[in-house]
C-alpha cells in the first residue's frame, strides 16, 4: 500500500478485469480461459452471486434466439416481400453459440446441459388475412435458405392444433389464424449457464468478487495501451467492497464492461471518445407466469406474434415453454413498461445520471422520433390486471386469468447513439464499443443479448487483441468449428454442426 492510498485500501494487479456477472462477462471470461490460460482474471459483480439481473431466467424469456420465429428480424417491405437477410444473420449468430456450448460440456468444463438449455419448438402464429398473407411471404422466403429448410407453414386449424392446442381451443371458428415452426427451437436457462460458466473460471484460477461495486475507471499514468495492443499501460478500476466498506484499486491492461444497464455510466465515465454521444433508454416489463401441470403440459411451444403499433421489438406477445430448475412452466408476455432505472436493482436516478453534454441531442431526438414509442409505453403502465388477462387471451383464448401470477421482468436499455441524418436513433440491438488501443470494451443494448454472447465476444477479441488473435485462431476453431464460415452458405457443414451440437446439447 502506497501513503496516497486510504488506510482502508488493497491494491490488485490483474491482466483482465471484467465488470459484471453476466452471461456477457462469463462468455468472455471462458473464452479467455482456454485461449490465453496464463493470464489473472478479476471479475466485479455489485450483487451477491452470479446472473442476476438481465441473465435470471425469469428477467428474459429464455428464448434461444436464431430468427426462426421472432418476426421483428423478418418485416415486411413496402411491396409486402421480405428479406431473409437479417433472420440469416441471427440464426448464423446462434450457431456460434450452440458449438461454443457444445465446446464446454464435451469438455466436462460445465455440467449436463439440460440444465441450461431443453428442445422447444419455436413457432410465429397470427391472425386475420394480411397478417396471414404476410407470414405465408415470409415462409417462402425463409424455406428456400439451408438454415431454415425444416420451417413448416400453414393455415389449417388441426394441424395448429396440433402444435399448440391451448391456441385453437375455444377461438372464434371464423377468425383466419395462420402459423409456422421449427420444431428444432430451444429455451435457454441463461442463469444456470452464466453460474456454471462463472463456476468454470473459478475453478481454473480466475477471481470472483461479489457485492463488490465498480465506482471509476481511470488511464493509468503509465500511459494508453491494453493487453491487446502491446502498450504499457491500461486502466485503474476503483471498486468498493459492499460488505467491508473497504476500497479495492485494481490496475488491469484490459477492462470489459459487461454490466447491461449499468455498461453505459461506466462507459462514460472511462471518458474514451467512443463512449461519446451514446445514451441509453429503459424499458421494463412484466409478464405472467402459470405454473400449474395441468396447463403447463398442454403447450410446448416458444409461439411469437406480432408486435402492437409502436411497440419496441422485445415487447413481441409471446406464449413460451420454460424451463427453469428443471421444472416447466409456461410464460406469457411481455407487458412493457417504463422506469427511469437501468437495471431492475438500479436507481432512479440512472436515466437523467446518464445524460451528457455529447448525448443530450441524440437523446432529445430519439423522444421526438418515437413518440409512438412513448404512447405505446403509457398505454401499458395503465393496463390493468384485467387488461393483462385479455391479452393473454387472445393467444390462449380459454385462460383463466386465477392460474397465472404477475412477475416483473428485467429492465431493457436500448441505445440512443448520434445519427448525421436524424440527430439521433434509438437501436433495438446491441452495440460493441472498443476503444482504439483496444484496452478496454463495453457492451450496450439488449436484444438478442444473451443469445449471441459467443459471436459478439469473438469479435471483441478481434477488435481488442490484434497482437494475440491469429494465433487464438486454430483454438478458436477447435471451440466453434464453423469460425470463418458461413453455415447457410455450406450445407454439409451445416449438417455436420448441427448433428455434433444436437448430440452434445442433448436436443435430438
Amino acid at each position: 500500500m502506497t501513503s496516497a492510498q486510504p488506510a482502508q485500501s488493497e491494491r490488485i494487479d490483474t491482466d483482465v478485469v471484467l465488470i459484471g456477472g453476466g452471461i456477457m462477462s462469463a462468455t468472455l471470461g471462458a473464452y479467455l480461459k482456454r485461449l490465453q490460460p496464463q493470464w489473472d482474471i478479476q471479475l466485479f459483480e455489485r450483487l451477491d452471486a452470479p446472473g442476476l439481473e438481465s441473465s435470471d431466467p425469469w428477467n428474459n424469456a429464455g428464448t434461444g434466439h436464431a430468427a426462426l420465429c421472432e418476426l421483428n428480424y423478418t418485416p415486411a417491405a413496402k411491396d409486402g416481400s421480405v428479406s431473409p437477410d437479417k433472420a440469416i444473420s441471427i440464426n448464423e449468430q446462434f450457431q456460434i453459440t450452440r458449438q461454443f456450448l457444445s465446446y464446454f460440456v464435451d469438455n466436462k468444463l460445465i455440467g449436463d446441459p439440460k440444465s441450461f438449455i431443453n428442445p422447444v419448438p419455436h413457432m410465429s402464429f397470427v391472425w386475420g388475412a394480411d397478417h396471414s398473407a404476410y407470414l405465408k411471404t415470409r415462409y417462402d422466403a425463409l424455406k428456400p435458405q439451408p438454415l431454415f429448410d425444416t420451417i413448416e407453414f400453414t393455415q389449417d386449424r388441426d394441424q395448429i392444433g396440433q402444435w399448440a392446442p391451448l391456441m385453437v381451443a375455444g377461438r372464434d371458428a371464423g377468425q383466419e389464424i395462420a402459423a409456422s415452426r421449427v420444431a428444432g427451437g430451444t429455451d435457454v436457462d441463461f442463469g444456470s449457464l452464466t453460474r456454471q460458466l462463472t463456476e468454470y473460471l473459478k475453478n481454473d484460477g480466475a477471481t470472483l468478487h461479489f457485492r463488490h461495486d465498480v465506482t471509476n475507471l481511470s488511464r493509468t499514468s503509465s500511459g494508453a495501451g491494453g493487453s491487446g495492443s502491446g502498450g504499457t499501460g491500461g486502466w485503474e478500476v476503483t471498486v468498493k467492497d459492499l460488505e467491508t466498506g473497504k476500497t479495492k484499486h485494481v490496475s488491469a491492461r484490459f477492462v470489459f464492461i459487461g454490466a447491461g444497464g449499468g455498461a453505459l455510466h461506466l462507459l462514460q465515465k472511462s471518458g474514451i471518445p467512443e463512449g461519446k454521444g451514446f445514451g441509453g433508454f429503459p424499458i421494463s416489463g412484466q409478464f405472467l407466469r402459470c405454473t400449474d401441470p395441468a396447463i403447463v403440459d398442454q403447450h410446448l411451444a416458444k409461439a411469437y406474434g406480432q408486435a402492437s403499433v409502436g411497440a419496441p421489438p422485445m415487447s413481441v406477445p409471446h406464449l413460451d415453454t420454460r424451463y427453469v430448475g428443471g421444472k416447466r412452466s409456461l410464460l406469457f408476455g411481455p407487458y412493457a413498461g417504463f422506469s427511469t432505472k437501468y437495471l431492475k436493482k438500479g436507481s432512479y436516478l440512472d436515466l437523467p445520471g446518464s445524460v451528457r453534454a455529447n448525448n443530450i441531442y441524440p437523446m432529445l431526438a430519439v423522444g421526438a422520433q418515437n413518440l409512438g414509442l412513448v404512447k405505446y409505453l403509457v398505454s401499458e403502465v395503465l393496463k390493468s390486471r384485467s387488461a393483462k388477462d385479455d391479452t393473454l387471451r387472445t393467444f390462449f383464448p380459454e385462460a383463466d386469468g386465477a392460474n397465472w401470477e404477475l412477475i416483473t421482468a428485467g429492465q431493457r436499455v436500448q441505445v440512443m447513439k448520434k445519427d448525421a441524418k436524424k440527430g439521433g436513433i434509438l437501436q433495438f440491438g446491441t452495440e460493441l464499443i472498443t476503444a482504439g488501443d483496444g484496452s478496454i470494451a463495453a457492451l450496450l443494448g439488449a436484444s438478442p443479448g444473451a443469445s449471441t454472447a459467443a459471436p459478439i465476444m469473438i469479435e471483441l477479441l478481434k477488435r481488442c487483441f490484434p497482437a494475440q488473435f491469429a494465433g487464438w485462431e486454430d483454438k478458436l476453431r477447435e471451440i466453434v468449428p464453423s469460425y470463418g464460415q458461413k453455415l447457410n452458405d455450406n450445407p454439409d457443414l451445416l449438417a455436420e454442426v448441427t448433428a455434433r451440437t444436437n448430440a452434445s446439447l442433448k436436443l435430438a
